[in-house]
């Protein structure tokens, strides 16, 4: 007879959920020295050599390294930080996969790869290049160690997830993405991969001109000031794989982990085109001043009571002002559990995004939001009361199959998701003691480095993978950004194998004195990067957040090229010669919030209308959300045009303008491959060959 502890149904004990939410990381991973030392200008710079170099060490950037030395390439990693990436700290908690048809939803490549660009804007090849290789991704993992849930027969265990009804989702709990960072990290560890660590990309150094340019090597700021007082170095490569994330410093209003600069600014700096821009997820979430992190899921699946605290200390009931039923407010809470992203067209019909608008609006009276799991939700005015017997059928459902219909949120929430209780116990905050403060965060950017099907950029030798890549649409299902990164890596490594690059360049020393050149004369700079930073977040999340007007989005992309002139004319003041990588990376997420901001006013200013996780309000507009007490006439957005979602904004940075321009979606050819064909394609590796037109741009309109 089985012990209480296998028992169905049985608590997790304490040390399954800490060993699921605290995940102590690996230690012992190789160093990387110097290969020589180069006077530049009176400077001595320390010189890395390495055919392969990888910048960021979260999931993707792991999962690419790992990949390249099992081809046998030179490969290194740079990271500004280990362990403090997206996928190491933040609420990665799912990957999104072909089912195998274990939900019988009778799945298959072809649908999955409909469903990653059902919003549009995806390039076909990429959307079926992630459905076919979800598998080999999610294989890879479990072979490096990572244990991911079965049944008894063997089975992934799935659920639903937002934009997804087939049931791809899988989870290792709230930590899955660290779990992910853990296992790649002790795999490249085995690998002996070596790494350089506290070193921030700041400039792409290239050789050839026009069409021929190619990379060559990349400058970091590290934390090395016994070289040179500026902890400047170079590390010459054959190819440069930018895994370093997405600007999620660059929102007030963000989810992000701190110090996530990503390297957008530097790739335009480059040359390298970017797409996408206009696309991110915002949402409920805990402030970032707080403990960051996602409130999707069973958090709200649990419906707690939602409420408002103003300045006097008096609570308000604010979603009973929007909702008309009591059933129809609790269930809409719930729904944001698999509806998580805001959604434009989820504001009608008292839809579940709602929630997000009414969030936003408490937060604007100057009242602080919280979900309360020790109390269930009060009736709306009139109202009858909250009951578990008078909710919509597809949330009764949930509950019923999860054996979750207890008293109180709170004790619902530790029959679905303890982990989630233990989350943010170890981050100070008792879920079963205190509300817990919510707001409406920036959490993910959908665009980046415009990539091929093999996950190149038009500049050669430089690749993009994880956050940092334009690999999703306008949606995606939640989930499916993780997996992304793990096919990519792998996709990656296999086209490096195959072009073998070995340049004879040497490094263009000049362009590394004219860093040290500007770095002295940023001494008497003017402007702070306090100031700078106050600047750029306060206008991203103020005229750039899920809430958009077409006149603000113009004023503020105006504002912030005025920015950049004033960098430009005044200088950045660099205070201490150990603030370099500060420097650069406020510098660089100047352009490229100025680059969001040009995509935005492109697309609003060409028709665009409201999609993704963005409404973009138009008082002309027959589209109006209504509440329980009439239209929130402040609120009529523009619809989405259906051929937008047929073309990609690509902006590109020639060292003096943004430039936005467009090109048609890549379509794929979906006709048969007969095997003895396709064998000889692959055995003369066609197949990693691409068409010259992929990149075919439009003329700027």
């Amino acid at each position: 007879m089985p012990d209480r502890k296998s028992a169905p149904n049985a608590p997790l004990t304490p040390r399954v959920l800490q060993a699921l939410t605290r995940v102590p990381m690996p230690r012992g991973y190789q160093t990387r020295q110097a290969d020589r030392v180069e006077d530049i200008d009176g400077y001595r710079m320390p010189v890395f050599r390495c055919q392969s170099l990888v910048l960021g060490s979260g999931a993707a950037g792991l999962r690419t390294a790992c990949e390249l030395k099992r081809r046998d390439r030179d490969v290194m990693v740079a990271t500004g930080g280990m362990y403090m990436g997206t996928s190491a700290c933040s609420g990665s908690d799912k990957q999104t996969i072909h089912t195998a048809s274990t939900s019988r939803n009778g799945d298959n490549f072809e649908q999955l790869a409909k469903d990653l660009a059902a919003g549009g804007c995806m390039d076909e090849d990429i959307a079926y290049v992630e459905a076919v290789g979800s598998i080999n991704a999610m294989a890879g993992l479990q072979y490096m160690g990572l244990d991911l849930p079965e049944d008894q027969f063997g089975a992934i265990l799935r659920y639903q997830t937002d934009h997804d009804d087939y049931g791809r989702a899988t989870s290792c709990g709230p930590r899955t993405s660290r779990l992910m960072v853990k296992v790649l990290l002790e795999e490249a560890i085995r690998l002996g991969i070596p790494f350089l660590t506290s070193a921030t990309g700041i400039r792409i150094l290239t050789a050839g001109t026009d069409g021929n340019r190619h990379i060559t090597g990349l400058v970091v700021a590290t934390k090395d000031f016994e070289h040179n007082p500026f902890g400047l170095a170079v590390i010459e490569c054959d190819e440069l794989v930018i895994a370093s994330g997405a600007p999620g410093e660059m929102y007030r209003d963000s989810v992000y982990p701190k110090k996530c600069f990503g390297s957008l600014g530097m790739a335009l700096e480059a040359g390298v085109a970017l797409s996408n821009l206009t696309e991110s997820q915002f949402g409920i979430g805990s402030p970032r001043e707080t403990f960051p992190w996602n409130l999707s899921g069973t958090y709200v699946q649990v419906m707690p009571h939602v409420f408002s605290r103003d300045a006097a200390g008096r609570e308000h009931n604010f979603l009973s002002d929007y909702y008309r039923t009591t059933r129809e407010m609790v269930s809409n809470v719930f729904r944001k559990g698999y509806q998580w992203p805001f959604h434009a067209g989820r504001m009608m019909d008292f839809g579940s995004s709602l929630v997000d608008i009414a969030v936003h609006l408490e937060i604007r009276k100057g009242r602080e939001v919280f979900l309360d799991f020790l109390r269930n939700p009060l009736p709306v005015e009139g109202g009858a009361p909250f009951s578990l017997d008078d909710l919509d059928n597809d949330v009764r459902a949930y509950l019923e199959n999860n054996d979750a219909l207890a008293e109180l949120p709170i004790d619902r929430l530790a029959r679905m998701n303890p982990l989630a209780i233990e989350l943010y116990r170890m981050n100070g905050i008792d879920l079963t003691r205190e509300p817990l403060r919510m707001a409406i965060n920036n959490q993910h950017m959908n665009g980046g480095i415009d990539i091929d099907r093999w996950g190149a950029t038009n500049l050669d030798g430089v690749y993009a993978v994880g956050e940092a890549a334009s690999s999703h649409g306008v949606t995606r299902p939640g989930g499916s950004a993780l997996n992304a990164g793990q096919v990519f890596g792998l996709r990656i490594a296999k086209h490096v194998a195959h072009r073998r690059r070995s340049h004879a360049d040497t490094i263009d020393l000049s362009d590394v004195s004219a860093l040290f050149r500007e770095l002295e004369q940023a001494k008497a700079g003017s402007l702070s990067i306090a100031a700078v930073k106050q600047t750029i977040q306060a206008r991203m999340s103020d005229s750039a957040g899920f809430v958009v007007d077409g006149a603000d989005v113009k004023a503020a992309y105006g504002e912030a090229l005025g920015l950049i002139e004033a960098i430009q004319r005044s200088g950045l003041q660099l205070r201490s010669d150990k603030r370099v990588a500060d420097y650069f990376v406020w510098k660089q997420l100047a352009l490229t919030s100025a680059a969001v901001l040009a995509a935005l006013d492109h697309y609003i200013a060409n028709g665009g209308g409201s999609r993704g996780a963005r409404v973009i309000r138009d008082p002309s507009s027959p589209l109006v959300p209504q509440i329980s007490s009439g239209a929130l006439s402040d609120f009529a957005y523009r619809p989405e045009q259906d051929c937008d979602k047929n073309r990609k904004i690509i902006v590109t940075f020639d060292g003096k303008v943004l430039s936005c321009q467009e090109r048609p979606i890549r379509t794929r050819d979906a006709s048969p491959v007969y095997f003895e064909k396709g064998w000889g394609a692959f055995l003369r590796e066609e197949i990693f060959e691409t068409r010259d037109d992929d990149r075919q741009i439009e003329p700027a309109i």
